[in-house]
């Protein structure tokens, strides 16, 4: 009992350390993002590395989600003969839930894991501290660019992979369920709203920076060569998976419980 108590309390402080290196790290972030002097051209690079190569895949997954969540919903909703109000639930799932935390992952796996992996072999071949030489702040030149890069294009990447993934749905309720065109343009329609829209992007800024801020903080803390790059690219995909889905947890709970929206 006394051991599990220990790792539990050691589990807790670690993770509370965590928290607080990224707290810090996402302070100074903000801070440099708004000294000059400016350099928007690196942020827009980082951008077009991340958009473009992300959006097939994110795209496909919601496209998919799309008619799964039909076809799931289908199962009930048949039964009760209430087909047309499955385009209701995919709009609102998709685009308050499901497109934001969805395309969220896909991004902290592979763009995340490439800030680790890129900052860490910096760091392991000494470029970091070249640029401390040169008196070249690390957090403004590496970590800014990308914040600001996965910011911009994650709600970019989140509307596209709501309006694929209400496609998905069309084709299922249309093609396969017998849901009428018009009725299911017009069901999507009557059940979405701006604040579901908003509520959905609002999410995906805040996953931004979460994957920014835990990729360029394990990037940035390698130690041990080869092998501590490794080991901080697989910890920062995880960790940002866990983040994500507390992080989501919690907005939802202030949009819905606190703000009523």
């Amino acid at each position: 009992m006394f051991a599990l108590v220990a790792k539990t309390g050691n589990f807790a402080i670690e993770w509370v350390r965590y928290l607080g290196q990224l707290s810090i790290l996402w302070s100074q972030t903000l801070v440099w993002s708004v000294t000059p002097p400016f350099k928007g051209i690196r942020a827009l690079i980082q951008a077009s590395r991340i958009g473009p190569g992300s959006f097939i895949i994110s795209t496909l997954v919601a496209f998919f989600v799309g008619m799964i969540i039909a076809l799931q919903m289908a199962y009930q909703m048949v039964q009760l003969s209430a087909e047309m109000y499955i385009p209701n639930i995919i709009a609102v799932a998709l685009t308050r839930e499901l497109a934001p935390v969805l395309t969220a992952l896909i991004v902290a796996g592979r763009i995340g894991a490439g800030i680790a992996a890129e900052i860490g072999s910096m760091v392991v071949t000494e470029q970091v501290d070249a640029l401390k030489a040169f008196a070249v702040n690390p957090v403004k030149y590496l970590v800014v660019p990308r914040f600001l890069g996965l910011v911009l294009m994650l709600p970019v990447l989140a509307m596209l992979s709501d309006l694929v993934g209400i496609w998905g749905g069309y084709l299922i309720c249309v093609l396969k369920l017998h849901v009428g065109h018009e009725m299911f343009w017009n069901m999507t329609f009557k059940a979405l709203t701006l604040k579901d829209i908003f509520t959905g992007l609002i999410k995906t800024v805040f996953f931004g920076m979460i994957i920014a801020i835990v990729g360029c903080h394990h990037g940035l803390t390698v130690r041990g060569g080869a092998e501590g790059v490794g080991k901080a690219t697989t910890t920062a995909v995880v960790r940002s998976f866990i983040l994500i889905i507390m992080t989501d947890c919690l907005i939802t709970f202030v949009f819905y419980f606190l703000l009523n929206v």
